[in-house]
């Protein structure tokens, strides 16, 4: 057995790996696809340089990751998530340039009511973007099995809320894996068909994005941070040269790089959770006075063909 077979933790990360990846939390992640592999790495400042002159071309994809808003929430660690949340979105509209499209990855709302599903909605048309897309989190499911969140968020998509997309010469696919919750996220046969023939036409050297709320890899099982059977869904990816899963659900920013997929967790417009293990529980963090926004932002990503390039930038509120 070697040193890092020794060290390995329960999340099948190694000692050393779980260090590099932790020292990602509150960097800005640059991703590059060259030669067909993904290539991640803590963004300097000539990557900075590389991602705003892509976002700067009016022909490159320009798009927005927002995550886990919880608009209802109410307690100690966020005492107005809808002002956090409307400043997520005023940072969206003064990015200086206008993105093909804004994806919200889950938990609109923290108890799934009418009234909270209709604010959201309403806050998401003040995004400046042609369309906006949304996946649900466990939040969104409260008792219904998606059903109200369906309702507003889902005309257009499939089974339980699934749905894929192209734009820009890439392939979007989003998955639902907070229903039918045990412990783990579950995307069940239905969906796992549905990926198999939604891939099966399409060229090796398609670029993949995948959406989900929860984890697709084992970030930290523990606290449920991961899916029981997302290998089905990245066995049917494998052949394909970059792929890339962004996901919310965890509050805090973590990369980790698989073979072909790399996974981004997203941060949150309403309050930070602990890092994996370092509390007894998932629950809200309240941050000293003053430092909320340290914790809360956006994500833009930027993709354009002729560089094989997809640069990741996470911008805090504060």
């Amino acid at each position: 057995m070697t040193e890092e077979q020794a060290t390995n933790d329960e999340h099948g990360m190694t000692r050393r790996q779980l260090i590099r990846h932790a020292g990602w939390f509150g960097s800005a992640v640059v991703l590059t696809v060259a030669g067909g592999e993904v290539i991640s790495h803590v963004a300097h400042d000539k990557d900075s340089a590389a991602a705003a002159a892509t976002a700067a071309d009016a022909n490159a994809l320009r798009f927005v990751q927002i995550s886990d808003s919880h608009i209802g929430f109410a307690g100690p660690a966020n005492t107005d998530v809808t002002a956090s949340f409307t400043e997520a979105i005023d940072q969206v509209n003064t990015l200086g340039f206008r993105p093909d499209f804004v994806m919200h990855t889950g938990d609109l709302t923290h108890l799934s009511t009418a009234a909270q599903f209709d604010q959201v909605r309403q806050m998401l048309t003040q995004v400046r973007t042609e369309r906006v897309f949304t996946v649900p989190g466990e939040h969104d499911s409260v008792g219904d099995s998606g059903r109200a969140y369906r309702q507003t968020f889902g005309a257009g998509t499939t089974g339980d809320g699934w749905y894929s997309f192209d734009t820009h010469g890439v392939h979007f696919i989003a998955l639902v894996n907070t229903l039918s919750l045990e412990k783990l996220g579950h995307l069940g046969n239905d969906q796992i068909d549905f990926v198999r023939r939604d891939v099966a036409g399409l060229s090796s050297d398609t670029p993949i994005v995948v959406f989900s709320h929860i984890p697709l890899f084992a970030m930290y099982p523990a606290w449920g941070w991961s899916t029981d059977d997302a290998l089905q869904v990245l066995a049917l990816l494998k052949r394909f040269g970059s792929v890339t899963c962004l996901n919310g659900h965890v509050h805090q920013l973590f990369s980790k790089t698989e073979g072909n997929v790399t996974f981004h967790s997203a941060t949150t417009t309403a309050y930070p959770l602990p890092a994996p293990g370092k509390a007894p529980a998932p629950t809200p963090q309240v941050l000293p006075a003053g430092h909320l926004k340290e914790a809360l932002g956006i994500r833009t990503v930027t993709y354009k063909t002729s560089d094989s390039a997809l640069a990741i930038t996470d911008t805090r509120l504060a």
